[in-house]
């Protein structure tokens, strides 16, 4: 069974060092509640996870189709609840592709392929989140 470790160690006031898979970075909060923004947010990482996760498996499948993309990018935007714990109850993702003369067909089952099979960060926030998505295209 895979499995991931990752290793979360204070520094100072809010600040922590993480390190994931011998990667590291600093995780930190805003002023008001003790930080000194030296780092993203852990609630902003997840969705980076997922923009990354989902990101991957269309760049793959669209691979696998033989769909020669020029550029991609994928926005993530999430919508906190007013009371805590504070989670995403909704979650927009927007797929950006350019292109000369991309099948719609394709990008489409690409993207409904990561979303309803492959990525596993969609999965997990499919227990606490509505999930929503948009393709975008610009030759």
């Amino acid at each position: 069974m895979a499995t991931n470790k990752v290793e979360v160690k204070w520094k100072e006031d809010m600040a922590f060092d993480v390190e994931v898979n011998g990667h590291s970075f600093i995780i930190d909060a805003d002023e008001p509640v003790g930080g000194k923004d030296r780092g993203p947010r852990p609630k902003a990482l997840t969705l980076a996870s997922l923009g990354g996760c989902t990101g991957m498996d269309v760049i793959s499948i669209l691979n696998k189709m033989r769909v020669d993309v020029e550029d991609f990018n994928v926005s993530v935007e999430g919508e906190l609840t007013e009371e805590h714990p504070k989670y995403y109850h909704t979650i927009t993702i927007i797929y950006t592709f350019k292109g000369k003369d991309l099948p719609m067909d394709k990008l489409e089952k690409a993207v409904n392929l990561s979303q309803e099979r492959y990525c596993g960060v969609s999965a997990m926030l499919l227990k606490s989140s509505k999930l929503v998505h948009r393709i975008v295209v610009n030759e």
